[in-house]
């Protein structure tokens, strides 16, 4: 059973400005968008979803702190990465830095989506996280809507990974770019021989 967070307005953390907390990053994915993206796993989830597939991304406690400029620099050094994806963790918790950095990608052309649990109504209330407005207005897609495991879908042919999520197309060139699938993983070794898996395969 999904808990659900009553308060929506209290910033959790304690992250210096111009910075993120993160817990993770990869290049090139091609599962967590349209396209070949930088995707950045923030720190920091109070909805504590059943099934959630990074249960590791719920403390608020300091993971990895990364400047917003060092991350644009190193997602405008892959000439493989044609998006940005938020993902978490919840994004909207860090609202007004991930704007920043979106702000500085979207101006070298890479497009912005981002994954959270609230939905967009919520998000668009004036309960929610501080900042929401700002990244919000920097978003060219947005998957809202927890991850509820008794309407997962498992399906090749859906972008969302249960019912109740819905495809927020804010700029209308990603009408018809919307071909991801949420039931695929994908694997990334890096040089020290670590591995990161992403996406969902589910069962």
């Amino acid at each position: 059973m999904e808990k659900k967070s009553s308060n929506l307005i209290t910033s959790p953390g304690n992250i210096p400005c111009g910075y993120l907390n993160i817990m993770g990053y990869v290049d090139e994915s091609e599962v967590n968008g349209p396209g070949s993206r930088a995707v950045i796993w923030v720190q920091g989830c109070k909805r504590e979803c059943g099934e959630c597939f990074n249960p590791e991304s719920w403390s608020f406690e300091i993971n990895q702190l990364e400047s917003i400029h060092t991350l644009a620099e190193k997602i405008l050094s892959k000439p493989g990465n044609t998006g940005v994806t938020f993902s978490g963790g919840e994004p909207f918790w860090q609202a007004p830095g991930l704007a920043s950095l979106a702000g500085i990608v979207k101006a070298s052309g890479l497009n912005v989506m981002a994954f959270s649990g609230f939905t967009l109504e919520q998000l668009r209330s004036p309960q929610a996280p501080i900042g929401s407005q700002e990244l919000l207005k920097q978003l060219d897609i947005l998957i809202d809507g927890p991850f509820i495991k008794s309407l997962a879908l498992n399906s090749p042919d859906s972008p969302v990974s249960s019912s109740n999520q819905r495809v927020r197309i804010f700029n209308p060139d990603f009408e018809d770019k919307i071909t991801w699938a949420s039931d695929q993983i994908e694997i990334h070794v890096f040089k020290d021989g670590s591995r990161l898996v992403t996406g969902y395969r589910g069962w």
